[in-house]
């Protein structure tokens, strides 16, 4: 089985009628309908979601197409320094400041053998690559990725094969990776040259178990059972780490909420969370319908909401004092390089597959995707765009450097300005119908607040496809000293897009900040996306 089984999978199933609903009420935002296109958002610091947790913002890597060979490491570049690593990619997500990183599946962790992966490069096995169908060199294992995340300033998140795998196999690993000396794993690691341990805190059991596309597929309960002596095992080893159990892959699985709550009854006491995955596409699931494609982060916190009453059912019917938190690990926007012929590698080495092109659109989505993690940060703690580099990703290489896609931009504001608090707004916007989620509020916004400095970020989605619009921010307390900086992406065309030829077609640009005080009036270009920095002091 491969990647391909889980497109053609749930292709069938959404034509089956699979759909998922929203409503505004699920969007945070409180919808107000009328006459006018000035929106109002209310903002008192003394008001908060949650403290922001860093690791909301981190990114995914794995063992597909040129992600890794090609992205991240590619000895005899121009661009490799001395380790193989790709300096150019190196430097930018160093810059970037990404703070997590998930490795090495995804998909390929589902019959992935760590051992292959470890010792001298030149006794490492070359074997197939089951879930794309490509050859797996081994050349990149993980000494390789977790040297790379130090050089990047990343922390490591690591995934166990828990498909052909075994709990006994996932627990050698975390032994190889955190115990200091004297066992069987962690001696071969010191022969590997690495003394000191890693101390990996982050682990994911396993990679889309409910997926029948998934090596080693089981159902919920037997799955729950493996996770369950899986995290027993592990925790023997180090009873520090943190362990995320495998949720549902997608909400158009005729499985999904159910296989949360058997897998939960199962393992609820030996794990800390639960992962969600959810890619997003103006596509068949939206009939090419760009005003409906923008309103995705809304689909995006009914999911949310949805798993939080699962895990505080089984919770409730524990009675267990522990929360769990959610662990959205897997989401971007991906459906135009998703055929078979995408995803086939036809046994090769580092072939060219699912390198989707982003575009003006594309960045709007991913920015209101990031609003709707932001508003769910009390408990969703950890979260991985997918993926960093090439495939469905905000980097692509060439032989001669990088570029930035479209939706980089927005994922690269919130690493720079998401520090504090995310604010508790209260917002009124003129909506739109939208067929399978309701009204639409077209504007939508988060905030995020830094108590030492009194400074706030906004980040805000003007989902008006046509009209521009006004936003009045009115201050409780704490209303900003002065306007620092305020970007916009915009555009007269939705589908435009970078490449290397032209780098800097989608950007964005620089606009003056509206004068700061208790209200404050931006002005939001038609279908837009704005980052504003306020200073406090």
């Amino acid at each position: 089985m491969s990647i391909m089984r889980r497109r053609q999978f749930l292709s069938q199933v959404a034509a089956t009628g699979a759909l998922v609903a929203a409503s505004s009420k699920d969007s945070g935002a409180q919808v107000k309908t009328g006459a006018s296109n000035r929106a109002r958002v209310i903002a008192d610091p003394a008001r908060t979601v949650a403290s922001l947790d860093r690791r909301l913002f981190g990114s995914f890597v794995e063992h597909i197409g040129r992600c890794i060979y090609g992205g991240i490491y590619e000895p005899g570049s121009k661009l490799a320094g001395p380790e193989g690593f790709r300096k150019d990619v190196l430097e930018e997500v160093r810059r970037l400041g990404v703070p997590i990183i998930r490795y090495p599946g995804g998909n390929f962790v589902s019959g992935y053998n760590w051992v292959d992966g470890v010792g001298p490069q030149r006794d490492r096995p070359r074997v197939l690559n089951r879930a794309s169908n490509s050859l797996e060199s081994n050349q990149f294992g993980t000494n390789e990725f977790i040297t790379w995340c130090r050089a990047v300033g990343a922390e490591p998140l690591l995934a166990v094969n828990l498909g052909t795998g075994t709990p006994e196999k996932a627990a050698d690993l975390v032994e190889y990776c955190n115990v200091e000396s004297g066992t069987r794993w962690s001696d071969l690691r010191r022969q590997h040259g690495v003394e000191k341990p890693y101390n990996v805190k982050y682990w994911c059991l396993g990679n889309e178990m409910d997926g029948p596309w998934q090596l080693g597929h089981i159902p919920a309960k037997e799955y729950g059972l493996k996770a369950r002596e899986a995290a027993l095992q592990m925790r023997t080893v180090d009873p520090s780490i943190r362990l995320v159990v495998c949720g549902s892959s997608e909400v158009g699985m005729p499985t999904y909420l159910e296989w949360d709550r058997q897998t939960l009854e199962e393992c609820y006491d030996d794990v800390d969370a639960i992962s969600l995955h959810h890619y997003f596409g103006n596509g068949p699931e939206t009939g090419g319908d760009s005003s409906k494609f923008l309103a995705a982060n809304l689909m995006m916190d009914r999911q949310i909401d949805e798993i939080i009453a699962v895990c505080d059912m089984v919770r409730g019917r524990k009675r267990r004092k522990k929360q769990l938190w959610l662990s959205f690990d897997e989401w971007n926007v991906w459906y135009r390089r998703n055929t078979e012929a995408d995803m086939n590698g036809q046994g090769k080495e580092a072939p060219h597959l699912v390198e989707e092109v982003y575009n003006l659109e594309d960045a709007l989505v991913v920015g209101g995707l990031i609003i709707s993690l932001l508003r769910h940060c009390d408990r969703v703690r950890l979260a991985c765009l997918a993926q960093l580099v090439n495939d469905i990703a905000p980097l692509v290489t060439n032989p001669d450097g990088l570029l930035r896609q479209t939706i980089y931009y927005p994922y690269a504001w919130v690493l720079k300005y998401g520090r504090g608090n995310v604010l508790n707004l209260a917002v009124e916007s003129e909506s739109y119908e939208v067929p399978e989620i309701g009204r639409v509020p077209y504007i939508d916004v988060a905030g995020i607040f830094e108590p030492e400095s009194g400074s706030t970020t906004l980040l805000i989605l003007n989902r008006d496809i046509v009209n521009a619009r006004e936003l009045e921010i009115v201050w409780r307390e704490s209303a900003p000293a002065r306007a620092g900086e305020c970007q916009v992406m915009t555009g007269p065309d939705l589908k435009a897009f970078n490449g290397f030829d032209t780098p800097n077609r989608v950007i964005p640009q620089t606009v003056e900040a509206p004068k700061a005080g208790a209200r404050m009036t931006f002005q939001l270009p038609a279908h837009s996306y704005t980052m504003a920095y306020l200073q406090g002091k």
